[in-house]
């Protein structure tokens, strides 16, 4: 599945911890990524300084739904399961 374009929920929903350009201490979930510009694009995609785990991440039905908003309920819950 390709990413559904504008979409950006794995840039705001998920927790991430590791450093990203901008923001060294990761970002918590939740909150918008500071690489994620107006359009919800990856300002760093495909770069170096890009995350392992957003290199990792894979668009998937089951996770991204078909819109947008889904995309956030179904990884803001899933990131909740995280800390439970």
């Amino acid at each position: 599945m390709q990413c559904n374009p504008g979409c950006g929920a794995c840039c705001i929903a998920p927790s991430i911890s590791s450093p990203i350009p901008g923001m060294p201490n990761g970002k918590p979930a939740g909150v918008r990524c500071i690489q994620l510009d107006e359009n919800n694009l990856c300002k760093i995609f495909g770069l170096p300084e890009r995350p392992k785990v957003c290199l990792q991440f894979k668009a998937d039905r089951q996770i991204c739904g078909t819109n947008a908003q889904q995309a956030l309920k179904i990884i803001s819950e899933l990131e909740g399961f995280t800390n439970a």
